[in-house]
This record gives structure tokens, sequence and C-alpha cells, in this order.
């Protein structure tokens, strides 16, 4: 009888310790003059997964996939400065670069004691992710790129404006890029791409349009979208990271994403023969309406490589 008790119980121990696990905790951290709020899950002593979300979103898109990695990693994804809750100096006290961004997250990392890690990014998150990987090529173990960029090929046609903004960054083309950093553009990027969007919960636009509504914040994220020129710079430098290092790679990317093509993500195949490319039918924010199918190919390819 008492072992018979004991295999019963055995399970629902599991069952517990896989729910504690699981459980999400929300932490500032104090990095110079930016406290950073950050999203972890898991034990600390499991191999760490660093989550970088990008534009217009926040560590809130990763909502559903952090319980479901946390049983067996230990899950960590803050907010970038100017982004979610992260309290961050306003322009003119804070360099919003995106050298700036990835120093201050590699801080971050070390100041947690994130020795190695595995990176999953987005947008933003992604030249970001990339100059933390060329600076410490030894601490990423595994990338995951939703809709993350490292490719010329990735650029889509909306990126026009925002090129011309590059070349000529005087007054008249950054007031034609007015409309970018509003709570209406965010919302047309969640949807955009996307065939069925009552599959779109409103939560993610209108907290972000909340968020980029803040005063001085449209003209931090237009600092940020001149500042990306630099980030196309350096492709020619995160490339040969690829090919040096030979990073394992998984591309779960929304085919219909009017910012990055798939090119950009069929591009890693040229440096990185062993990458593996998934599509899918949506748009820029793909965990949004496929997170039942993207997650479960996240966790494999993180047992594989990790």
């Amino acid at each position: 009888m008492t072992a018979s008790k004991s295999a019963s119980a055995a399970p629902l121990l599991n069952d517990t310790a896989s729910a504690v696990a699981s459980q999400v905790h929300y932490r500032y951290e104090q990095v110079d003059n930016v406290r950073i709020f950050y999203r972890e899950a898991g034990n600390p002593e499991a191999p760490a997964l660093l989550l970088l979300h990008g534009f217009a979103a926040s560590s809130f898109m990763f909502r559903d996939l952090i319980p479901e990695l946390a049983g067996r990693y230990h899950v960590i994804a803050p907010d970038l400065p100017a982004f979610g809750f992260t309290e961050a100096p306003a322009r003119g006290e804070y360099a919003y670069t995106f050298s700036q961004l990835a120093k201050t997250i590699g801080q971050f990392t070390e100041q947690l004691k994130l020795n190695s890690y595995a990176l999953m990014v987005h947008d933003y998150g992604a030249p970001v992710g990339w100059r933390l990987a060329v600076a410490h090529p030894e601490r990423v173990t595994a990338i995951i790129s939703q809709n993350g960029n490292a490719y010329e090929e990735g650029l889509g046609e909306s990126w026009a404006p925002i090129q011309r903004y590059w070349h000529d960054p005087g007054q008249q083309n950054r007031n034609a890029l007015q409309h970018f950093p509003t709570p209406a553009s965010i919302k047309w990027q969640y949807l955009e791409g996307v065939t069925d969007k009552s599959l779109i919960s409103p939560d993610g636009y209108t907290l972000e349009g909340l968020q980029i509504s803040r005063p001085g914040n449209a003209d931090i994220q237009l600092d940020l979208v001149l500042d990306y020129a630099s980030n196309v710079a350096m492709y020619p430098d995160f490339q040969q990271y690829f090919r040096d290092y030979q990073p394992p790679l998984l591309a779960v990317w929304g085919q219909n994403d009017p910012f990055f093509l798939p090119a950009g993500a069929e591009a890693w195949k040229r440096d990185l023969p062993n990458a593996e490319i998934r599509f899918y039918d949506t748009g820029h924010f793909a965990l949004e309406t496929h997170g039942k199918e993207i997650i479960p190919a996240i966790r494999d390819f993180l047992e594989e490589n990790m």
C-alpha cells in the first residue's frame, strides 16, 4: 500500500515542482542610471535563456512563452530602455542608440551573473543581441530569431521613408515619420499581414500604445529609428560572427511582415548551413497568432542544442 501511494504521489509532486518553476517573477535591476524591469522564471541553476523584444513591444510579448520554457530553463526577459516598464532617463540624459542599449543590457546580464545563455530576439532586440554576441561569442549558446533581422535582403519597402531619414536626417524627413511612434501605427503593425485578425489580442498593441504616448517617448523612438542605420552598417560584422562561430540558430518568421521579409531569414543559410528556418502565415508579431506552433518548435530546438 505504501509503495502504491508513493507511486501515485510522484506525478503530483512533479506537477507541483513544475508549477513552482513556471511561476513568473517581476523584478527590477538598477544598471547605472537605468532601472530595468524584467520577467524571470525557472531555476537559476538551469541553462539560461535571454529574451530580447523589439518595436513596438516589451517583455509582455513573451508572456505565453516564458512559463512554457521555465520548467527546464532559467528565463530572463528585460524591457529595453524606452520600452515597457523599464525606467530610463529623459532624452538628452541617456544616449538612445543601439550601441548604448546593448551596453546597458550587457551590463544587466553581468549583474545577474548570466555567464552563458541562449538568445531569443525580435525586431530591435536583434541588433542588441547581435552586439552582445559579437562582444562575447563564448556566452551565446544558441539563437532563436522571431523576425529579428541581420541581412539587407530582409528589409522591406516599409523601410523606404526611414532610409530617406538615414541619408538626410533633417527636420523634414523626421517630420515625415511622425506617424510611426503612435498608437495607431503600433496597432497597424500588430494587425498587418495577419489573415485572421481576431487572433490578435488587443492587450499588446493597447499597452504599447499607452507606453509610446508617454511624454518624450515619441522623440526617443525617432532617435532610435535614425540610429537603426548603425545596425545595417554592422550587418557584415554580425554575419562574420555567424560564419566564425556557427551558433545553432532557429528562425521562426512571420512571412507577411511588412518590415522584415522572408529573404532575411533565408539568408542565414549562406553563413549557417545548419540553420533551421520556419515560416508562418502571419505578420510581425508571429507569437501573437502562432504561439501554439512556435513554442513547441522553440522547445525542441533548445532541447537539441542546450
